[in-house]
């Protein structure tokens, strides 16, 4: 292995696709599962959502850091995001909002970033060949032996991230209304900014919290949220889940949706190459209304394995027709697969939070 230059990396696929540009941002050598998102804004959102954790994103919109980075729009406290993948990275952001560079931001959170390649032909070569382990170096300049070890990476299925993304002790966030238990699977800062503004009090709770210990907080109501990997990956969530259904209101949200249909009896299965993005039209089938929703998530609810349970398929997805909510027949339970409180991307979905709010308020 030779030492390459600071301003060289290489993103080496597991199939042998290798591309070159110019590194910006941390140094170093990051493995992950490379995904893509297709939306046009939101770029510092998407960095800090935990969802992300453990791959490499590559944003298929041609430009970004124009808008540099700002103190108040973060969904977590750091970045979670192994790798950065665009076509241009604006160094001199325009914007009276801007604290710092995008650059600077990911060397602060050693996150590898490389410019200067051709996203398109990536976007579409994993759209074709599916999401597939990858390599991202500014340390080796050697392409075969980077394709080596993107073969060796560990599979998404099977990974603790869940744990490395969730809080580690209970907290409270104080507010005169309905006290929300919040079942902390990754959770972005926004779905808490919309219970708060909604006047809860939310008790945000790590995901190995029992069932018991939970009804113990007294809470009106449960929401699951939003988090990385693969559902069957934490059977304790499922498990508490399936103990509390039917005890309280409760709403799930992208993660917490799958794993509120596994609770339930439903099965899950890995996505060609997912949905994430700004701009994915789903149904909601109860008033026949398309919202253009915000979405990340690489597995989905087997529409077929919901046969004989009592649910229903509440919201689906205009692309391919995969099952993008459910709710209960009888229980006071929905969820959904896409993100209800945006950060980035549309926000007319955030009535869902108001339809959980009644759910409460009727007990």
């Amino acid at each position: 292995m030779r030492g390459v230059t600071m301003m060289q990396a290489i993103l080496a696929l597991e199939d042998g696709t290798v591309f070159t540009g110019r590194a910006f941002g941390a140094r170093g050598e990051r493995w992950g599962e490379v995904v893509f998102n297709t939306a046009m804004t939101g770029y510092q959102e998407i960095l800090t959502d935990p969802s992300y954790c453990g791959q490499i994103v590559v944003m298929t919109y041609p430009l970004i850091g124009n808008y540099g980075i700002n103190r108040e729009d973060f969904e977590a406290k750091k970045s979670y995001v192994r790798g950065f993948v665009v076509r241009e990275e604006c160094d001199r952001p325009s914007n009276w909002r801007a604290s710092y560079r995008l650059s600077d931001f990911l060397a602060r959170e050693g996150v590898v970033g490389i410019s200067g390649i051709d996203t398109r032909a990536l976007t579409r070569h994993l759209r074709n060949q599916g999401t597939m382990r990858g390599v991202l170096s500014t340390e080796c300049n050697d392409p075969a032996l980077l394709v080596e070890k993107a073969k060796q990476c560990p599979h998404l299925t099977g990974q603790e991230l869940v744990p490395e993304v969730a809080t580690k002790e209970i907290y409270t966030l104080e507010g005169k209304g309905y006290r929300v238990v919040l079942i902390d699977l990754g959770s972005k800062l926004n779905i808490i900014r919309h219970l708060r503004e909604r006047d809860c009090e939310v008790v945000v709770v790590p995901p190995t919290t029992t069932a018991r210990e939970i009804l113990a907080l007294h809470p009106d109501g449960i929401l699951l949220s939003n988090g990385p990997g693969d559902p069957v990956d934490v059977p304790y969530a499922i498990r508490t889940t399936r103990e509390l259904i039917g005890k309280r209101p409760m709403f799930g949200i992208c993660l917490g949706h799958q794993v509120i249909a596994l609770a339930l009896g439903a099965k899950t299965y890995k996505m060609k190459f997912g949905h994430r993005g700004a701009n994915h039209p789903v149904k909601d089938l109860a008033t026949g209304k398309v919202y253009i929703t915000s979405q990340n998530h690489g597995f989905a609810v087997d529409a077929d394995s919901l046969a004989g349970l009592p649910v229903e398929v509440c919201h689906q997805n205009l692309n391919d027709g995969t099952v993008e909510g459910i709710r209960h027949k009888h229980l006071p339970l929905f969820s959904v697969q896409y993100h209800p409180e945006a950060s980035p991307g549309p926000r007319e979905s955030a009535y869902l939070f108001d339809q959980f709010i009644d759910l409460m308020h009727r007990g």
